[in-house]
């Protein structure tokens, strides 16, 4: 029996997960209603009754990246037990995962990300996702003792990303996958022991 399209929160869902790919694949250049109705498998014209404008679409690509990622981050330091160590293993392990398992939607990320200086609504979506995870990146080093672990959220925030941007669009790409490791592990643990010293 062929599967249902799926409905509701789950179509839109389909939706954005179809339109990340693209971005990711095809630059954004290749994301239409249409091409991201083909890819969802999903009847023609389903995109636009959900995301009418372009920017709406984009959008919705930036809330259900930012919906990935807190379903996947690493627990705060006081729910895994609390060490500096811990903490490094969580952030690096987090690193890894993002490459191994969703390296398209730092690829489409980096693609929204420039898109949105030209576009207000995207712009806002991406700043408001990078506050709610900068958030959760400070309760993380709070109880490590580093002061003003809001303000540090940020800067560390931004140092992580660039060892993503490295791996999946600058010469990072051609480090194998235990020399990327190696070196993610040292410089996350080398960052939370900058910030400790701070």
């Amino acid at each position: 029996m062929p599967k249902s399209p799926p409905r509701g929160d789950e179509r839109r869902a389909a939706i954005a997960d179809a339109a990340i790919h693209l971005v990711a694949t095809r630059g954004l250049r290749g994301l239409t209603h249409r091409a991201v109705d083909t890819e969802a498998g999903l009847p023609p014209g389903s995109t636009s009754y959900y995301l009418r404008t372009r920017d709406a679409l984009l959008t919705a690509c930036v809330s259900r990246m930012l919906e990935r990622d807190l379903a996947a981050a690493p627990p705060a330091v006081a729910d895994a037990g609390g060490s500096s160590d811990e903490t490094a293993d969580l952030l690096s392990g987090m690193v890894l995962q993002l490459i191994r398992h969703r390296a398209e939607d730092q690829l489409a990320r980096y693609e929204l990300s420039l898109e949105a200086s030209r576009r207000p609504e995207v712009l806002d979506a991406i700043t408001h996702g990078g506050r709610v995870l900068r958030e959760h990146l400070a309760g993380m080093l709070a109880p490590l003792g580093i002061r003003d672990p809001e303000q540090a959220a940020w800067p560390f925030a931004a140092m992580l990303d660039g060892l993503l941007w490295d791996r999946v669009a600058g010469a990072g790409r051609t480090l194998s996958a235990d020399a990327f490791e190696t070196a993610v592990r040292r410089a996350v643990r080398a960052l939370l022991d900058g910030f400790r010293t701070d």
